[in-house]
């Protein structure tokens, strides 16, 4: 049950990513084509002003097909109608002209052209699928030179479409998380924050011990590992409730240092008070720059060589948070902050084809004044997909390890 709750947080975290592209996008006029709950192939669908809305067969996040996120070229052509041309030769005059008015740059005669070329289809003298991928094609090229197609649009534009995504999940973490100070008012702290894993798991290690506060007096330390609370073994998510349930009594916390075991002096946690609305924010938006910081860390250490232990795929963020929803709805909902931070984050990546990929190209042709070429894009996207791919297998072994063991 806490595995399916997991998953479904999970899908719920990219839907609302893709839902962020969706409505900004149709803020500024680029009109996307389709929304789906879930992945294609639909299940239900149905259009109602020119956008079809559907549920998809994979019932994992959303997708949104927004028009034009490449200017169209000639050589595009040949993967789309070259079986249809092939079946059929009669086809191949619209196609020369189809072929030479996007070569040319002619936009609106091309999309005359594909209106020719369409009507030049016999689908008796065509096999099912030259005719259903030529049809698909040119809707592609047709929808990718229509007014309101990505590409086409001013750079401002292009870069709200993109951030979107990652913008919604960045507003949901620090959402949940001022809604979770707020939920916690009156209860007992000590004054330290605890690191996190990849996954999401709340690890023992403290990552910043706030000055003024009784961990401070007590002695602890950033980079301390809390081994036991009152002589009782703690893991990283069983800490908080440790605290919570002092109700104010001193607590003697137990650490490794350095590789030494340090018994801190007693200490009694403070009430934490009533957190108003304003308050919760400003709380949450430090625990986010904190968390932000230390995922900066992480990427800065892959690319020293170091930190790969610390990299997880989409089976260890499914187990940190099964985990955490076995220890409650508020543990549960941090790790799930947590989980839509690292997606923002990963997301803003100058890496083609994430969205932080997109959005560097659209500044740079923005301050270039014309398009990349798309070859380019293309040998870009390339490279982000490897090393995307190389993230994502070092994190599938590191979770392999870890169930494993």
């Amino acid at each position: 049950m806490n595995i399916t709750i997991s998953i479904i947080g999970l899908g719920l975290l990219i839907l609302i990513h893709e839902a962020g592209h969706f409505f900004v996008a149709r803020a500024v006029g680029m009109n996307p084509r389709k929304f789906y709950i879930g992945f294609p192939p639909a299940l239900v669908k149905r259009t109602r002003n020119g956008i079809e809305y559907g549920i998809g067969a994979i019932p994992l996040g959303g997708y949104v097909k927004i028009p034009g996120m490449h200017r169209p070229a000639a050589g595009d052509l040949d993967v789309h109608l070259g079986r249809a041309v092939g079946e059929d030769p009669a086809l191949l005059p619209a196609f020369e002209e189809l072929y030479g008015r996007l070569e040319a740059g002619d936009h609106e005669g091309s999309r005359s052209a594909i209106a020719d070329f369409r009507a030049q289809i016999e689908p008796d003298r065509l096999s099912h699928g030259a005719a259903k991928a030529a049809e698909r094609g040119l809707g592609d090229i047709d929808d990718a030179l229509a007014p309101d197609a990505y590409w086409r649009a001013r750079t401002w534009k292009r870069v709200a479409v993109i951030f979107a995504g990652p913008g919604a999940n960045l507003l949901l973490a620090i959402a949940l998380f001022a809604g979770l100070f707020m939920a916690a008012s009156g209860g007992y702290r000590l004054g330290f924050v605890l690191g996190a894993t990849k996954g999401g798991e709340a690890t023992s290690i403290v990552q910043e011990v706030a000055g003024e506060t009784p961990a401070a007096a007590a002695g602890l330390a950033a980079g301390d590992r809390i081994v036991e609370i009152d002589g009782s073994a703690v893991s990283g998510g069983e800490i908080r409730a440790a605290i919570g349930a002092s109700e104010g009594r001193p607590l003697q916390l137990t650490v490794l240092r350095e590789g030494e075991t340090v018994e801190l002096t007693p200490v009694r946690p403070e009430d934490t008070g009533d957190y108003g609305f304003v308050e919760s924010i400003g709380e949450s938006l430090r625990v986010t720059g904190l968390v932000t910081k230390e995922i900066g860390a992480t990427v800065g250490r892959l690319v020293t060589g170091s930190g790969r232990d610390e990299i997880s795929s989409p089976v260890g963020i499914v187990q940190g948070s099964s985990q955490a929803a076995e220890q409650g709805a508020d543990n549960y909902l941090w790790v799930l902050g947590l989980i839509s931070l690292s997606l923002a984050l990963l997301n803003l990546l100058p890496l083609l084809p994430l969205d932080g990929g997109h959005i560097a190209f659209s500044l740079i042709e923005g301050l270039r004044g014309r398009a990349v070429a798309r070859e380019v894009y293309e040998r870009v996207s390339v490279i982000g997909i490897a090393v995307v791919l190389l993230l994502f297998f070092i994190g599938l072994s590191n979770d392999i390890g870890r169930l494993g063991s």
